[in-house]
């Protein structure tokens, strides 16, 4: 097997192979059965749902007296294989697991900022998702068909109780720290809000209390590109031989585009044309960018679904930090207990600074211990996946300065 070669924008051991003494190896995902039929899940829509099976991975060893679980929580279109190379990939019909490492690789194992000899490191899938957890794409037992848009609306708090379910399962009382970017730093949030007696110490990064207006823009219209592709079928798409691949690619395409920095994306496209586009018109893609955008939305149509894509980003835009406050962020923050450290990325305009400031001011208020920082960085939304060594340094420092009996 060949791996990657090493990108000059990103961390010397971000793909580091499976037998270095870095790496946590191969990985496999396990599934566990966390609802059933005599013990469903209640959605906060008021519905239940069962089966739902939940797939999740760990890495390390956990201690005698299981005081260093540290569970990791990914962002939209992220999944439970965090770090290491999935050596089940290619039976599971995920053979892009097999061309690169878990997605904070960079980050996680043996003598890494989340170093795997100290910690013991748990990341599931999120309910709604297409990577082993229960999602859209799963058989309905009361149809026999996939569930498509019957699917229950889902919640980031409904994510957070699934997981605390699964921690109970793991029989983790108590967690050191939760970490969590983009969509994952709402989890991260919901987590020191709804179970402040559960964990030691919270890390959001590139997240804020809630979505901004632009952010709940962006995300409609990437659902109505899926919405309103010839081929969405209402949702019930799976037997038809193919989705709505073109929506779905337009969605991904204008999301990335948020990810990332007019700064950043200047350094590395500039107005630099496709080899042999003559600038004669036309609506082929004349320029890197355009062709650059293009590969990102047909390399998710390979390995995401589309309805999966609807849930999730819809829950995204309906999070909300304050509503623990009836609407009072500060109030909310009176319920944590975690030391916190939020980080912001100076180039980020999907959770722009001032909405990590206004939480991490609405914590100081509540009289709460919180470390903000806000990292020059001109790689946008994606900093927090990209700049681990910035990332790493203060996560590593806050993670072992919080640790047990200190």
């Amino acid at each position: 097997m060949e791996f990657r070669a090493e990108s000059p924008m990103s961390s010397p051991r971000k793909y580091d192979p499976p037998d270095s003494p870095t790496s946590v190896g191969w990985t496999r995902p396990q599934v566990v059965r966390l609802a059933d039929a005599r013990r469903p899940f209640r959605l906060e829509c008021g519905r239940t749902l069962a089966p739902i099976d939940v797939e999740y991975e760990t890495y390390g060893r956990l201690s005698p007296r299981g005081d260093n679980a540290v569970l990791i929580l990914h962002a939209l279109s992220g999944d439970a294989h965090v770090a290491g190379w999935d050596a089940t990939a290619e039976a599971a019909g995920r053979p892009w697991r097999l061309r690169k490492p878990g997605w904070w690789n960079g980050m996680v194992g043996p003598g890494k900022a989340i170093d795997t000899r100290r910690w013991w490191v748990v990341c599931s899938n999120v309910l709604g998702s297409c990577y082993g957890t229960t999602g859209p794409a799963s058989i309905d037992p009361a149809t026999g068909r996939p569930y498509g848009c019957r699917f229950p609306p889902v919640t980031v708090g409904d994510w957070v109780r699934l997981q605390a379910r699964l921690m109970d399962h793991l029989g983790i009382r108590r967690l050191h720290a939760v970490i969590g970017g983009s969509i994952g730093g709402q989890q991260a949030m919901e987590w020191a809000l709804r179970y402040p007696r559960r964990l030691d110490n919270c890390i959001v990064l590139a997240s804020g209390a809630r979505l901004s207006v632009q952010g709940l823009a962006f995300n409609m219209v990437g659902r109505h590109a899926i919405l309103n592709d010839p081929l969405y079928a209402g949702g019930d798409y799976y037997q038809n031989g193919r989705g709505p691949d073109v929506g779905l690619a337009v969605a991904r395409m204008l999301a990335h585009i948020t990810y990332l920095s007019e700064p950043g994306m200047h350094r590395k496209f500039g107005r630099r044309r496709n080899a042999g586009a003559g600038g004669e018109g036309g609506f082929g893609p004349e320029y890197e960018v355009e062709s650059y955008l293009a590969h990102q939305g047909r390399s998710f149509v390979e390995r995401f679904d589309a309805n999966s894509y609807l849930y999730i980003s819809r829950a995204m835009d309906a999070y909300d930090a304050a509503r623990w406050g009836r609407g009072d962020l500060v109030v909310a923050c009176h319920r944590i207990r975690a030391r916190t450290m939020i980080v912001s990325f100076s180039s980020d305009w999907l959770y722009p600074p001032r909405q990590s400031r206004e939480l991490a001011l609405a914590l100081c208020r509540a009289g709460r211990e919180v470390t903000y920082v806000d990292l020059p960085s001109d790689v946008g939304h994606d900093a927090f996946l990209v700049e681990t060594e910035k990332v790493g340094r203060l996560v590593q420092a806050f993670l072992e300065s919080g640790g047990p009996g200190r």
